[in-house]
């Protein structure tokens, strides 16, 4: 029997609406673990960033501490990282819920991408910028949000959007911890009798389609911060 007829005869047992509301359970638990974990690790990127500016931080421990963070923290397996947090809590005692576990590590993950993506934008504005908003006693802060930032975001968001599509995929590692995610959704399909053919293909197409959706509302959130109007600081 070819594959196309084996596809042909499970079809209709497979796509029942039970199974398609445990595979809808499961995107949602992806999204969850991704979407969640990255919005949270995007904002404590963007705080270690800023505290690695000498203009915003002048305690220089305090900026090693955020860059002993990233590098260490960028350089770990995202197996490893969800293992870690996954044993810490129980360790801890803490009855932290499968997903809470997932958002956590994908938010300690992305913390570090995202500080290193903002710290290469921050870098591409001149240092005049930096320096004649001080001069004009702009405090730090308004500087970086009015003046460094909205220059930033051409650096800042092709390579972010890249890292959350990428970790929308390694989501499917939180499997090993016992979350019911897309991919240890097509798992349990499987053993269930079903070819890993068609679990596993519906798979793909789960993940093609959220990785599209995310990538097309990037894009458009790209193209609108792009857009706007930026106030720069003549310099010679």
């Amino acid at each position: 029997m070819s594959a196309w007829q084996i596809l042909a005869n499970e079809a209709p047992r497979f796509f029942t609406w039970w199974n398609m509301l445990f595979l809808g359970q499961a995107v949602l638990n992806t999204l969850v673990a991704s979407v969640l974990g990255c919005a949270i690790g995007y904002a404590l990127g963007f705080g270690l960033a800023t505290l690695r500016l000498p203009q915003v931080m002048p305690i220089a421990p305090v900026r090693a501490g955020a860059i002993l963070w990233v590098e260490a923290f960028r350089r770990i397996p995202f197996l490893v990282l969800l293992l870690l947090v996954f044993f810490l809590s129980q360790a801890l005692k803490i009855e932290a819920p499968l997903w809470a576990i997932a958002v956590t590590a994908v938010a300690i993950r992305m913390s570090a991408l995202a500080a290193e993506n903002v710290r290469a934008g921050y870098e591409s504005v001149r240092p005049q910028q930096w320096e004649a908003a001080l001069t004009m006693n702009i405090p730090a802060l308004s500087a970086l949000r009015r003046i460094v930032l909205p220059q930033s975001w051409r650096v800042i968001l092709p390579p972010s959007i890249v890292h959350v599509l990428s970790m929308v995929k390694e989501t499917s590692l939180v499997s090993q911890i016992g979350f019911i995610e897309i991919t240890f959704a097509a798992k349990m399909l499987t053993q269930r009798g079903f070819s890993a053919m068609i679990t596993y293909g519906t798979a793909l197409v789960l993940y093609f389609c959220v990785s599209w959706a995310l990538a097309s509302l990037a894009r458009a959130a790209e193209r609108r911060l792009v857009a706007r109007p930026v106030l720069t600081i003549p310099t010679p």
